[in-house]
């Protein structure tokens, strides 16, 4: 199904980079989009770049770290403390914020849709109501939608798998930008507001990285305001450890689990740790805990009783009531094969839905239709499902917000609509605590079908949403209707209290969705408040994990691998030992003389052909029989200041060059180095010569050509590089190697696979 024309072979292909900034140049003019896009999962985006994690050690940079003393580097220090208070804070009020509008408005369009069905039912025609209430949530929909896939296609999903990319030296372009950030917040407000099956707690994490990343830089290029502090942090090593803190302290507001939050950017999140990070990153999330702990406080009136901590709140377990003996073990082990072969299977009929919306419904306007057809059809599911149910309980002593009657009779209420009519946070705690016989196992059965397909169907629309929450919900309604089936069967004993059953549901669930063990672990028992069950849920998540993995990989994973992106795992794979830096290299190599001419350099930066981002650097004798060896390695975006700057030999000769440029003029330039198209250099001054000395890096890393593939990978991905050189035993450079060269080769069924690579 792929044409040849559409994915070239890697032959002709070096290492190609398209520039981000060229690229949107491109894509201004209108073409033909195509009905259907030819997509496989065995090609690897030649779209995305990589980020620069190893320092460019030039004498500009020596000179300045000589140049700093040991005060100096205390401030520093004081400084990265203070960002990571400022993330914390800062991510906490967005929780806030985001909390308190979506409780006012889904409580708004509740209370609209419950008085419309109570005054229906007393004289017939419900069908009213259930125009009412899609037409509330589709039109709610399309708003936040619409933002999503006209303005910022970026804040689409969770973007934990976009953060996951960006920790591991990915650069995906527009991920940690302030209109991301915008559109990410407002989308998740509508999202869960238009009552589709989402959580607000996944986007959290990427609000809190695009928190981070910008609080880091001091400044925004946006808004188009330095405020000139902060300028050491302004490279991509030091903003990738605040974006870890970020994540971290997403986490932390969302569940009120700071240890969790740090645990889960340490288990999902970041590809590069150390010990000092730690505990920067566990400051982070606790001041973003308590920030969103003290002001919600203050909104719901108590202000001294720090009494929520998260944003979605389990609520406290008694371990007296609650606690498990020994014969329950193998139950909770049983639940977690349950959920890691329901986790399987969602994640199976996602990556399936994926890929005929890669496919088909790419074009924005299709993209709005289908979430608002899913918002409709959620509305009418939950309403069929309401007015077919039968199952009647009393309302006195029950804690239920807005209790539906319906067909029932006075002083009862309809249990299906907890579950339906209700945001999905709030229905998580109602299956946790309910009390016994609150929910008739039929209700529960329907509930957990209908609701599996409707996350499925939701997970990777266009609008911002997490799958963390629908993923819990499930999973408490299938293990409250395990315990109540087991209590039927003990005829009633007391160790079978549901909502422990619903608990470890949600964690099997959770986990045979997005495979998370450790974090998980950890941020079911702060969010519950009970160290009593850390052992059982363990013990769930594990099992959820080795079983699930056995099918299919986890769901973060499958949307990296779906949309082709060059990703870096821990190790190489196992039976790769037989390649050589030799065969993965690419070639020829685009080399930079020392001394070389301006009109060379222009050349090869425009050359659109091969985009290649950093250029080896060679001896620039005249003489032929001296060895061109390998002197250093310079990068385009240094090439661009300098030719922006007009750093040439003869202007230096001439005292033209008003100063030497200063280390400063790269970080201001940085992240969005301007295309070489929009600098100008006249016919005379190509024919200047520009002297690179001063600014290559004059230690690159270099690999001989005869190192096995996963010595190379381990190189390349524990320093996180973007270039390797490929040396000979003369010094001489024969090659260069890249992330898509190491990414290339993957581990498939039948032993090692070699991904194409394409410009998609």
């Amino acid at each position: 199904q792929l044409t040849p024309s559409s994915f070239l072979r890697i032959g002709q292909l070096s290492n190609v980079d398209l520039n981000e900034d060229i690229h949107e140049l491109q894509t201004e003019v209108p073409r033909q989009r195509p009905n259907e896009i030819p997509h496989n999962e065995k090609l690897l985006s030649l779209k995305y770049e990589s980020l620069d994690y190893d320092n460019s050690e030039n004498q500009l940079f020596l000179e300045e770290e000589r140049r700093i003393n040991h005060a100096a580097f205390r401030t520093v220090e004081i400084k990265r403390w203070v960002i990571c208070a400022m993330i914390g804070i800062l991510t906490g009020l967005v929780a806030c914020f985001i909390d308190i509008v979506v409780e006012n408005l889904a409580g708004l369009k509740y209370r609209v849709v419950k008085d419309n069905i109570d005054k229906f039912t007393a004289k017939g025609g419900l069908s009213f109501s259930l125009l009412l209430w899609a037409t509330l949530n589709a039109s709610v929909v399309m708003v936040g939608s619409l933002i999503v896939a006209f303005i910022e296609p970026v804040a689409a999903g969770s973007g934990i798998p976009q953060i996951k990319c960006y920790l591991n030296g990915v650069k995906i372009p527009h991920v940690v930008r302030l209109k991301t950030l915008v559109i990410k917040v407002c989308g998740v407000i509508l999202s869960v507001v238009g009552g589709l099956a989402v959580g607000k707690e996944g986007p959290m994490i990427h609000s809190g990285s695009v928190i981070a990343a910008g609080i880091s830089q001091g400044r925004s290029t946006s808004l188009k305001r330095d405020f000139k502090i902060f300028e050491y942090f302004r490279r991509d090593t030091e903003k990738r450890d605040f974006v870890s803190a970020g994540a971290a302290a997403g986490v932390s507001a969302a569940f009120g689990a700071p240890v969790g939050g740090v645990l889960f950017s340490l288990e999902e999140g970041a590809s590069f740790w150390n010990q000092f990070l730690t505990w920067r990153i566990f400051f982070a999330s606790m001041i973003s805990t308590f920030t969103l702990n003290s002001v919600l406080s203050v909104y719901h009136g108590n202000a001294w009783d720090l009494s929520s901590p998260g944003l979605i709140n389990f609520g406290r377990f008694d371990s007296e009531k609650m606690g498990y003996t020994i014969q329950e073990i193998p139950i909770f082990i049983f639940m977690g094969v349950v959920g890691g072969i329901l986790g399987a299977l969602f994640n199976a009929l996602n990556y399936w839905l994926t890929m005929f919306r890669i496919r088909y419904i790419h074009r924005p306007c299709l993209q709005v239709v289908e979430a608002m057809l899913v918002a409709a059809v959620t509305a009418t599911v939950g309403f069929v499902m309401i007015y077919c149910s039968r199952d009647c309980q009393p309302i006195q002593g029950s804690s239920v917000a807005y209790p539906l009657q319906l067909f029932c009779a006075d002083g009862e209420y309809n249990s299906m609509a907890t579950a339906f009519f209700n945001t999905p946070e709030k229905s998580v705690v109602n299956l946790f605590h309910d009390p016994p016989g609150s929910y008739n196992p039929m209700t529960l059965g329907m509930f957990t079908l209908m609701y599996f397909f409707l996350a499925c169907w939701t997970y990777g629309l266009t609008v911002s949403a997490g799958v963390f929450i629908p993923s819990l919900l499930i999973g408490a309604a299938w293990g409250r209707l395990f315990g109540i089936s087991l209590s039927y069967l003990t005829k009633g004993s007391i160790w079978a209290d549901p909502g422990k059953y619903a608990l470890m549901g949600a964690a099997a669930q959770l986990g045979g969705i997005v495979r998370m063990t450790l974090s998980l672990t950890v941020i079911m028992m702060e969010a519950t408040g009970n160290v009593t069950y850390g052992f059982p849920i363990m013990l769930v998540l594990m099992t959820a994990k080795i079983v699930g993995d056995y099918f299919v990989e986890g769901l973060y994973d499958m949307h990296i691998q779906l949309q082709s992106v060059p990703f870096l795992h821990w190790e190489a794979p196992v039976t790769s030992h037989s390649l050589t830096a030799r065969e993965v290299m690419s070639t020829p190599v685009t080399c930079l003389r020392r001394i070389e001419r301006v009109g060379t350099v222009v050349d090869i930066l425009s050359d659109t052909s091969s985009n290649h981002n950093g250029f080896p650097v060679v001896e620039s004798n005249p003489d032929t029989t001296q060895v061109a060896g390998l002197r250093g390695l310079i990068l385009r975006s240094q090439l661009i200041v300098l030719l922006k700057h007009k750093v040439f030999v003869e202007r230096a000769n001439l005292n033209l060059v008003q100063r030497r440029l200063k280390l400063k003029d790269f970080r201001d330039a940085y992240p969005r180095f301007p295309p070489i198209q929009s600098i100008h250099v006249s016919q005379d001054e190509r024919e200047c010569m520009i002297d690179l000395s001063e600014f290559m890096n004059p230690s690159p890393y270099t690999v001989p050509q005869e190192a096995s593939l996963p010595r190379v990978f381990k190189l390349f991905r524990a320093l996180g590089l973007r270039h390797l050189v490929v040396v000979d035993n003369r010094n001489e450079v024969v090659g260069m190697v890249t992330r898509k060269d190491l990414a290339r080769y993957r581990l498939g069924k039948e032993g090692l696979e070699e991904l194409s690579l394409a410009q998609t």
